[in-house]
């Protein structure tokens, strides 16, 4: 099971979020979202583990204190699809993207 953890202070790591699981069950994989740009964690990341041991860790983690922050541990959703990405889109006037082009003045597609 994919277990969501939120509200993750500064200083978490992959290893220390692994340590604090380990506790319930064998952890399969753990990712701490980084942020591309700065390379700072997002505050938030997934643990995978067993369906018996990610049920009593987020029973037993959720709203728990980490450096005063409360976690939020969850059942992680699937990432819907169709969402997101999709087009290179160029200015907010309809032209470009999808193979598009042209813009309203000229008829071109969109």
């Amino acid at each position: 099971m994919n277990i969501y953890v939120g509200n993750l202070p500064a200083s978490a790591t992959e290893d220390s979020l692994k340590d604090m699981f380990t506790e319930f069950g064998e952890v399969h994989s753990v990712k701490v979202i980084m942020d591309r740009d700065t390379g700072a964690s997002r505050g938030f990341g997934f643990v995978e583990m067993s369906e018996n041991a990610a049920r009593n860790a987020m029973t037993s983690l959720n709203g728990k204190e980490i450096e005063g922050k409360e976690l939020i541990v969850n059942e992680a959703r699937q990432k819907k699809r169709g969402y997101g990405g999709g087009g290179d889109r160029r200015d907010s006037r309809g032209g470009g993207g999808y193979g598009g082009g042209g813009n309203r003045r000229s008829g071109g597609n969109y």
